[in-house]
C-alpha cells in the first residue's frame, strides 16, 4: 500500500476492526456485481470507493431514462450507452485504483460458473428469479459467498448466503424455484432511495466479508419497509430438502 493509499483509505483504516490487514484484503479482493440497475449501482460505487481491487461488472442492458431516478452510477448523456459501459467510466472516474472487468452479456451456463469461480464475492444485484438461481447455484457449486438483495414498490431485503458454512442456507432454501410471475420494478415502481439503501447494505456485507469483520447477514433475512421506515429480520434456517444444497441437490 503506498501513501496516497493510505491516505485515500485512511478514515476507515483508522477503524480497528478493519485497520491496515483488512485494508489490504479489500486490495487483493475480486467480487463480481451481477446487475448494473437499482442496487448495482450503489454498490459498485461503494465497494469501488472503499478500495476493493477488481470488480466485475455483468449486465446486458443499456441504459434508459427511466433508470435514472434510481441507477445512480448513470448519467443523463450515457442513455443510450450499455450499462457496463457506462458504470465503469463512473468508477474510474471515482477510483482509479480499482480494476474493472466489464461484461456486456448475460452470464449463464458456463460463462457464469467461470465468473463466479474467478472472484471472492458475488453480489446479486439482478432483478429476476431465474437469474438468481443460476447465480446462487454457481456459487453454491464454487463455495463462493453470495450477497442478495432486491427491492419492489416501497419493500426490500437483504441477505448473505455463505457455503463455506455448514449452517448456511443458500437462496433456494429461502424461495425454492422461484416465481417469475413476479411483477418487476417497470410494472410495480420502486422508490430511488430504498434501492440505495438496498445496495449500501449489500456492499457493506460485501466489506465485512472480505476483510474479516462484524457478523455478516449469514442465516438472517433483513426487510425493510420504506414506508413506515421499519427493519425486521426473519431467521432462514438450512433446507435439508432444498435443490440446490439440500441432499437432493447434492446428488444430482
Amino acid at each position: 500500500m503506498d501513501d496516497q493509499q493510505l491516505l485515500r483509505y485512511s478514515r476507515q483504516i483508522l477503524l480497528p476492526q478493519i485497520d491496515i490487514d483488512g485494508q489490504q484484503s479489500l486490495l487483493k479482493s475480486r467480487v463480481l456485481i451481477v446487475g448494473l440497475g437499482g442496487l448495482g449501482a450503489p454498490a459498485a460505487l461503494y465497494l469501488a470507493a472503499a478500495g476493493v481491487g477488481t470488480l466485475v461488472l455483468a449486465d446486458h442492458d443499456s441504459v434508459d431514462t427511466t433508470n435514472l431516478h434510481r441507477q445512480i452510477i448513470h448519467l443523463t448523456r450515457d442513455v443510450g450507452r450499455t450499462k457496463v459501459d457506462s458504470a465503469g467510466d463512473t468508477l474510474q472516474a471515482l477510483n482509479t485504483d480499482v480494476q474493472l472487468t466489464l461484461i456486456d452479456r448475460a452470464l449463464e451456463g458456463e460463462t457464469l460458473n467461470r465468473a463466479v469461480r474467478d472472484v471472492d464475492l458475488v453480489l446479486d444485484c439482478s432483478d429476476n428469479f431465474a437469474t438468481r438461481l443460476a447465480v446462487n447455484a454457481a456459487c453454491f457449486a464454487a463455495g463462493k459467498p453470495l450477497v442478495s438483495g432486491a427491492a419492489i414498490r416501497l419493500e426490500g431485503q437483504v441477505s448473505v448466503f455463505d457455503p463455506r458454512r455448514e449452517d448456511s442456507p443458500c437462496y433456494q432454501c429461502l424461495y425454492g424455484e422461484g416465481d417469475e410471475e413476479a411483477l418487476s420494478c417497470s410494472e410495480a415502481g420502486v422508490i430511488g432511495p430504498l434501492v440505495g439503501m438496498i445496495g449500501s447494505l449489500q456492499a457493506l456485507e460485501a466489506l465485512k466479508l472480505l476483510a474479516g469483520f462484524g457478523e455478516p447477514l449469514t442465516g438472517r433475512l433483513l426487510l425493510i419497509d420504506a414506508l413506515t421506515s421499519r427493519f425486521r429480520e426473519m431467521r432462514v434456517k438450512r433446507d435439508p430438502a432444498c435443490g440446490c444444497c439440500g441432499a437432493a441437490g447434492l446428488e444430482q
